[in-house]
């Protein structure tokens, strides 16, 4: 598979705290991307630094190249605001509009300009079904979103990803407050995504990460310390990654 995004000797510093070290890993086009390890590892920052949400915090400091389609992600030609189209994200609470159902996936649409009712109505309908919602919601769409479960607000966040018809989703531990039911729909979402989409996750569990990785990379304290497909989990040939992988820390 072909990579859609490459880090490349990334090192990155909240003030005078370096949260990664030497990072070099390439995430695979159209495939389930898993960066897990325990916290503080440096996973969120990372998925921060490909959408570039960390442009604003104060202090903070870059070495290094992170490319999408080879493409420099911070050099000076790059509209962030485009980019954070292209590249949208998920985080582990589920944060809906004060909106119906219907306006918080219209919302993205019509700011970029749309304003064709049959197309905001594909719109909701098609991003539903991905996100494995629409069943569920589709005779209340005029409802306040608020009014949602957990797992369905979850959803309906990655469906309002989806309407901005994004190239690489990056999920931080998107079920991590979600039952078992509600996190094995997500999943299941997931594995229909990659089909379409990049997705570069990190997952609340290493058995979610087991579950669902077409590639895998451990973090330990900000450090890269092995890559490799699915079988990771099984044989990983670092010392330090079975030992996570098989609970003896972590």
């Amino acid at each position: 598979m072909p990579a859609k995004i490459s880090v490349r000797d990334v090192n990155y510093w909240y003030g005078d705290d370096q949260a990664l070290f030497d990072i070099s890993v390439e995430f695979l086009d159209r495939a389930i991307n898993v960066i897990f390890g325990p916290a503080g590892g440096g996973k969120t920052t990372l998925l921060r630094l490909i959408n570039r949400l960390n442009d604003t915090v104060p202090g903070t400091r870059l070495a290094g190249t992170v490319e999408m389609d080879r493409q420099n992600l911070y050099g000076s030609q790059v509209d962030v605001i485009r980019l954070r189209r292209r590249v949208g994200m998920v985080f582990a609470t589920p944060v809906v509009l004060p909106m119906s159902i219907r306006a918080n996936l219209e919302y993205g649409p019509r700011l970029g300009g749309q304003k064709n009712k049959a197309v905001l109505d594909e719109v909701v309908e098609r991003t539903l079904k991905q996100a494995a919602l629409w069943d569920e919601v589709k005779d209340r769409l005029d409802d306040p979103a608020a009014a949602l479960s957990g797992g369905q607000q979850q959803r309906l966040c990655l469906a309002r990803v989806l309407a901005l018809e994004p190239e690489v989703i990056l999920l931080d531990e998107p079920t991590s407050g979600l039952d078992p039911i509600s996190t094995a729909k997500v999943e299941e979402s997931l594995q229909e995504l990659k089909q379409e989409y990049t997705i570069i996750i990190s997952p609340h569990s290493v058995q979610q990460a087991a579950r669902i990785a077409d590639q895998a990379a451990f973090f330990l304290q900000g450090r890269l310390i092995e890559v490799g497909g699915n079988d990771l989990f099984i044989k990983p040939r670092e010392e330090r990654t079975e030992a996570y992988v098989t609970g003896r820390f972590g």
